[in-house]
């Protein structure tokens, strides 16, 4: 029967970014229980709150500028088919990822939105901030409200890095929908976000999951942990070619506090087909 049991393991794990030990395996089968229908609901309807509060805790000093997108993008490497071009970044929180880039592509024009209204004030903030060169606004992707702050078909870059997984599953495919309509036919999305069996999902207790794959932090945010399957699935439907969608490990290392653990990533780059809006 054990012998069984970790045959069935293996065939279900073989084609993941890790394999899981018997412990984490049998802590993932026994969490079965989901957040009642009245939770679930509250943390949809106060998701904007709950974004609000966290930035007015931690401020711009939770997370660090993200140096390593054009490392890991070429597509955002400086060369001359980016100058003058426009870039929008979905879920630009305090602006980790914009204000290094234009360090790196000064010529380029950023459209930037945050479902927190106090995200974008820290952006408006910063010292690095030029009016010039960004238009940040607050937005819901999940509704149709780029258009309100740009021109339809014109970005020529979108990079969604760790937002779509705090949207409900159920309204994830509206969200990529209308990102299209303001990206040029042909034009990318450059994409990284939390990925099956990652570290942060293996931690979560007894109590945390609102559904398969999607779980509620102690702050009231919400993360939803990828597969590339499924990603591929929901962008293919919402009308984008896949260039590539692929698991990304990483190591978290800190010497000082001990730790050093097992980070799993989902990342692709993904095409706006020319009738993927209609």
């Amino acid at each position: 029967m054990h012998h069984s049991f970790m045959a069935e393991q293996r065939q279900i794990y073989k084609d993941r970014a890790r394999c899981l030990t018997v412990n984490e395996s049998m802590k993932l089968k026994e969490d079965c229980i989901t957040v009642s229908d009245f939770k679930k609901k509250k943390l949809e309807d106060d998701a904007q709150r709950n974004w609000d509060l966290f930035y007015k805790r931690n401020s711009t000093k939770f997370f660090k500028d993200r140096h390593w997108t054009c490392r890991e993008f070429k597509e955002l490497c400086l060369n001359e088919e980016l100058v003058g071009k426009t870039l929008l970044e979905v879920g630009c929180g305090v602006g980790n990822t914009i204000f290094p880039l234009l360090q790196e592509i000064p010529s380029m024009f950023i459209h930037a939105c945050d479902f927190s209204k106090r995200a974008v004030a820290f952006v408006e903030q910063n010292p690095c901030f030029d009016s010039n060169k960004i238009n940040v606004f607050n937005c819901d992707i999940t509704q149709d409200q780029l258009t309100r702050n740009m021109n339809t078909d014109s970005a020529d870059i979108v990079t969604i890095i760790f937002v779509l997984s705090s949207i409900s599953p159920g309204k994830m495919l509206t969200a990529l929908k209308n990102i299209a309509i303001v990206l040029k036919p042909g034009g990318m999305v450059l994409f990284r976000d939390y990925g099956l069996h990652d570290h942060a999902m293996l931690r979560f207790s007894k109590g945390h999951k609102i559904e398969e794959n999607f779980y509620v932090r102690q702050d009231g945010t919400r993360a939803f942990y990828f597969t590339p399957e499924y990603l591929t699935k929901l962008f293919t439907d919402a009308g984008y070619k896949v260039a590539e969608c692929h698991y990304v490990q990483r190591r978290t290392v800190n010497k000082k506090e001990g730790i050093d653990v097992l980070r799993i990533f989902v990342q692709g780059k993904f095409v706006k087909t020319s009738n993927n809006t209609s």
